[in-house]
């Protein structure tokens, strides 16, 4: 990369010089970035495009698609068609973290087991899914075949399959965005197609293929299988795109979670205050998943909580939208950075604008993960916990320990008047993927990092 290669009119070397921690991500090593524009959510509520009303709506929403879900997906029929993941306390494996990383983290540590949300095995099951269900819901009421009185489980009729049969679903995804709509689109009905970057895994397009959707593949990355799925969607007028960029409504569905978690914690009489501060870690691609969460925890919890992205080193693409206030006018590749890393559900080059101008006030910081630390942490999980995680889905894990290592996090802390030493403190790790992985896949995941553990 030439020292006089220009990024939104300023060159490279500028851009170092104004953000010196651009150094270090150019040069993939793992950083901690903390956002000094995040400010009090009462300041800042007021300019939101979107509020707690609209997350209530799309949370009711769900609960009307509940009777649909558990008549078509019977592993959800125990939930009652609710689709939500378990908060496991996981203090025991605070000890390989603190040996890891040599220092005592405080407080309780948890995982939200979103590996094991039903249907998608990930946490695209809160955003794609709702976004299918919505887009259906709107078809079906305008077409004056269903009201919000009835009961939801008649979606599941052929009348209805038949229905949005004559329309067509579309999406660009790494992987796990593309098993939520597939697999809910043609559940309901819908002709659906996913266009697929280099990164997504051949289990995923086979496990797509067996429901009967379409795949279109690339051999770029996420940014151009979003470019071309929207391009030959625009061309058919019956058929819907669902923009992993873009979506007021993928980013709802996942801001649900944030008073479904508030439920969680209150049934194991875990305080949120002043006194008893939150800690979330949400691993980051384009930005949707953990933008929503973040969104939705933010209003809940307000000043109590706070969110970091976790990115790998290769692929820091909202990282790089953030510090440069640019958003998607840059890419990781302007960068010299060649966004290939094992974590396919964080390899994005681009993020999404929509959710970084959503987070320059709410999201604390974000950081940067090596490869080889997903699959160290992966083995060592499944050794300690006997969860199969996927690489990505641990990326939430680093934070826990270099929240109270890192010296940027030093003055964030102080600043927001917090004590690391406070017993009182949440930690929660988002995982985001794992439960649908093939065992021999898994295997050698695990194999890995246990190799890498015994260098």
């Amino acid at each position: 990369m030439g020292v006089d290669k220009m990024i939104s009119g300023i060159s490279v070397e500028e851009w170092k010089e104004k953000h010196p921690i651009l150094k270090d991500v150019i040069n993939k090593k793992e950083v901690f970035w903390i956002n000094s524009e995040k400010k009090e959510i009462d300041k800042v509520k007021d300019k939101l495009t979107l509020s707690i009303k609209d997350i209530r709506k799309a949370e009711k929403r769900l609960k009307r698609f509940a009777p649909f879900i558990a008549e078509k997906f019977p592993e959800t029929a125990n939930e009652n068609g609710i689709i939500e993941s378990n908060l496991k306390n996981i203090n025991e494996f605070k000890n390989i973290l603190e040996y890891n990383y040599g220092l005592k983290i405080n407080g309780e540590l948890f995982l939200k087991c979103d590996h094991q949300l039903p249907i998608a095995g990930s946490i695209k099951a809160r955003g794609g899914i709702y976004e299918v269900l919505k887009h259906a819901e709107d078809l079906a009421i305008e077409e004056g075949m269903l009201s919000l009185e009835d009961d939801y489980s008649i979606l599941a009729n052929d009348k209805f399959r038949k229905f949005f049969n004559k329309y067509s679903l579309a999406v660009g995804s790494t992987g796990n965005l593309g098993l939520s709509i597939g697999i809910t689109g043609a559940a309901l009905g819908f002709q659906t197609t996913v266009h697929m970057s280099r990164d997504a895994k051949e289990w995923k397009k086979n496990l797509l293929r067996e429901h009967g959707v379409q795949i279109r593949e690339y051999k770029s990355d996420f940014s151009k299988a979003v470019k071309e799925g929207r391009k030959e969607s625009a061309q058919n007028p019956h058929s819907y795109f669902v923009d992993d960029e873009n979506s007021k409504d993928l980013f709802l569905g996942y801001a649900v979670a944030a008073l479904r978690l508030k439920k969680q914690l209150e049934n194991k009489k875990i305080k949120v205050n002043d006194n008893n501060q939150l800690y979330v870690y949400l691993p980051c691609g384009v930005g949707g998943s953990p933008g929503g969460i973040c969104f939705g925890l933010k209003l809940v919890f307000g000043d109590n909580v706070h969110c970091f992205f976790a990115e790998p080193t290769h692929s820091p693409a909202m990282l790089l939208g953030m510090i440069t206030g640019e958003h998607d006018k840059i890419s990781v590749q302007d960068f010299g950075i060649d966004n290939i890393t094992a974590a396919d559900g964080l390899a994005v080059g681009t993020p999404s604008a929509f959710v970084g101008k959503m987070m320059e006030n709410l999201l604390s910081g974000i950081y940067t993960i090596k490869d080889d630390i997903l699959f160290i942490l992966l083995a060592e999980l499944k050794d300690e916990i006997g969860f199969d995680l996927e690489p990505s889905a641990l990326a939430g894990f680093p934070g826990v320990a270099r929240l109270h290592k890192d010296n940027e996090v030093f003055n964030y802390l102080y600043e927001n008047n917090l004590n690391t030493s406070n017993e009182n403190s949440t930690h929660i790790v988002w995982s985001t993927g794992g439960s649908m992985v093939p065992k021999n896949i898994q295997d050698k995941y695990y194999q890995k990092g246990k190799k890498l553990i015994n260098k």
